[in-house]
């Protein structure tokens, strides 16, 4: 059997969400068909705590999520592990409960799943969960355009337009369209950030002090440690194939009765952790410093320091991997991340003052059920981009250079996670990669990065691996900013769709007004 769509959504980010939902508000079947089982991507996977930016730049669906999330925290039943007026009201420079804007910035894994899944059922829109795109022939395309995917399942889908809203671009790459993995060199589009930055010294994630590599401290030949590559750094802004690192956004609680303690993973190795122990040998103490809080007495717990929970250097194979080879990496992951917190809690090693702050820490009672706790989703920072008919550049992020078409706007720092852990000059541990580039104002995102270039695809439109150099991404790829492109993407694709047009001709203009109309921000105060 084969179903037919006017709109197929693959992948059930909160961009796949969003398009769905605007394409049916635009009047058009629509169908989400995705490998997960929970919706929402990051957004349900426990980034509660908001890369905003500057949220006047947020607009469309994405300020009615934030919306919705308000509401929702202005109850009283909202507050079942802390009273809303002890919760700190404190996010990024903005107030996480914005009155003014009616918009809360900071929240729960489950609220915001409650929200999108809200979403989809008032709109009565399918949803087939874990079905995979057979990613060898399962796209077919006559004159240009994708006429049928199919999955691992046997299942068969038709449409108009097609929309990849996955943080892999897998529907992309098996369409043939051009992208790109890795780091593009600074030559190539004219950058300063691209490529290899081992100069880049601008958050806190590298070793301020000297540390040893080895594992018998100076004696080179014992070997080095575990997570340290041999890996030697050619000149800054060349490009290479590194991807930046994943984890997970674990969220947390320090509430006794919803607190559980963290796991110790299959396959653990308590000698894995070495290097973060001479890490706190050297008297770093900003352990705490990403257990950013959320609602009811939980966190969004990111990545922070010299070794945490970003597991550099494990994930450079997986844009392209097989889904095999995927798993695998995604299970390492999961391995390295769990056990971290669990060295962190139990090993007698670690330093009295940690510990005892680790103690107080576990996963909490009342998130993520069907996955033990644990979020379901890896944070896949970037993996393929597209290479389309723009592309975004450092010049457009910091403003250099404008959009003639605008479909949304960004404002994050362009941010990028380090890449590679070596043996500097020196004979010392150190990571490269991170940069954290932030543009004077918010800057308009080009219509013509969602499209491939018209002679590889005429009816598919790309929101999450958008085209976008690794330094423009790092900017793009923040949650509001998906959400905010995949309702354009699904309002350009039902206007293709009623001009018989493809992506790539309908008019600039009228995309514009339409989006303006839906209350979409496109382009900076003057």
């Amino acid at each position: 059997m084969t179903i037919d769509v006017d709109i197929l959504v693959y992948g059930g980010s909160a961009a796949g969400v969003t398009a769905a939902v605007q394409a049916a508000r635009s009047g058009k079947t629509v169908r989400i068909v995705c490998p997960d089982t929970r919706l929402g991507g990051l957004t349900t996977g426990g980034l509660g705590y908001t890369d905003a930016g500057n949220t006047a730049a947020i607009g469309g669906m994405g300020r009615e999520f934030y919306q919705a999330l308000y509401q929702h925290y202005m109850t009283d039943e909202a507050w079942g592990w802390e009273a809303r007026d002890a919760f700190s009201n404190a996010g990024q420079g903005t107030p996480a409960l914005d009155h003014a804007g009616q918009a809360m910035w900071l929240f729960e894994p489950s609220v915001a799943l409650a929200v999108l899944d809200r979403w989809i059922a008032e709109h009565a829109i399918p949803v087939d969960r874990d079905e995979w795109l057979d990613r060898g022939a399962g796209v077919t395309t006559v004159d240009g355009a994708i006429t049928e995917i199919r999955t691992l399942s046997g299942k068969s889908y038709r449409a108009k337009v097609f929309i990849d809203a996955t943080y892999e671009g897998d529907l992309m790459a098996a369409a043939g369209v051009s992208y790109h993995v890795g780091r593009e060199a600074n030559a190539v589009y004219g950058e300063d950030w691209n490529g290899v930055q081992t100069g880049a010294k601008h958050h806190g994630h590298y070793f301020a002090k000297p540390v040893d590599p080895y594992r018998i401290p100076g004696d080179p030949s014992s070997g080095l440690l575990p997570h340290i590559s041999d890996w030697q750094p050619p000149a800054n802004g060349t490009g290479d194939s590194g991807v930046q690192a994943y984890n997970y956004r674990v969220c947390m609680t320090d509430h006794p009765e919803n607190r559980l303690p963290f796991p110790k993973p299959d396959g653990y190795v308590a000698d894995e952790y070495e290097l973060l122990l001479r890490v706190f040998a050297t008297g770093w103490r900003e352990t705490f410093d990403k257990y950013d809080y959320i609602p009811n007495r939980k966190t969004d717990t990111n990545n922070h320091g010299p070794f945490s929970s970003d597991f550099i250097g494990g994930n450079h194979d997986y844009p392209d991997a097989t889904y095999a080879r995927r798993a695998e990496i995604v299970a390492a992951h999961l391995r390295y991340h769990q056990g971290l917190l669990y060295f962190m809690q139990n090993d007698p090693r670690m330093p009295a003052d940690v510990a005892a702050d680790m103690q107080k820490w576990g996963l909490p009672k009342d998130e993520f059920d069907e996955t033990g706790h644990w979020p379901h989703q890896l944070y896949i920072r970037e993996a393929r981009r597209l290479v389309g008919a723009e592309v975004m550049t450092e010049h457009e992020v910091f403003s250099r250079k404008q959009v003639a078409v605008s479909v949304g706007m960004g404002s994050y720092g362009a941010d990028s996670h380090n890449v590679f852990r070596y043996v500097d000059e020196h004979g010392h541990v150190q990571n490269e990669g991170d940069i954290g580039r932030h543009p004077r104002k918010p800057y308009a995102i080009h219509y013509g990065s969602l499209t491939p270039k018209r002679e590889e695809c005429t009816n598919l439109l790309v929101p999450v691996c958008c085209s976008a150099s690794h330094t423009a991404f790092g900017s793009i790829r923040m949650e509001p900013v998906f959400m905010i492109l995949g309702q354009s993407a699904a309002v350009a694709a039902a206007m293709a769709i009623d001009a018989g047009s493809s992506v790539q001709d309908i008019p600039g203009a009228a995309l514009e007004a339409q989006l303006l109309a839906l209350g979409q921000r496109l382009r900076p105060a003057e």
